[in-house]
C-alpha cells in the first residue's frame, strides 16, 4: 500500500501541530496533496481508469474547500500551507 500508517504520521509531523493532531487542517491538506500526487501518477500510466479520475477530482474538491475554509479562518496559516505544500507560486 502506498500509503501506510508509518506515512501518514509523517506527513501529519511535518505540516501539522503534531503526528497526533490528524485532525487539523494544514494536516488534512498535506494528506490529500499527497493522495492526490499519488492518483495523478497512476492516471498518467492509466489514462482510461475513470473511477480513479473521479476520486482524483473529489479529493482535489475536498482540497479546495479546506483551503477556503482556512482561508477564510486564518490568511497567515492558509499562506504558510500554500508555501509549504508548493500549490501556488
Amino acid at each position: 500500500m502506498y500509503l501506510d500508517k508509518a506515512k501518514k504520521e509523517e506527513i501529519f509531523e511535518q505540516y501539522g501541530t503534531s503526528k497526533t493532531n490528524t485532525g487539523s487542517a494544514e494536516s488534512q491538506i498535506a494528506l490529500f496533496t499527497y493522495r492526490i500526487a499519488h492518483l495523478t501518477e497512476h492516471l498518467k500510466k492509466h489514462h482510461k481508469d475513470f473511477v480513479t479520475e473521479r476520486s482524483l477530482t473529489k479529493l482535489v474538491g475536498k482540497r479546495r474547500a479546506l483551503l477556503n475554509y482556512l482561508y477564510d479562518r486564518d490568511v497567515n496559516r492558509y499562506r504558510a500551507i500554500i508555501k509549504a505544500l508548493g500549490l501556488r507560486k
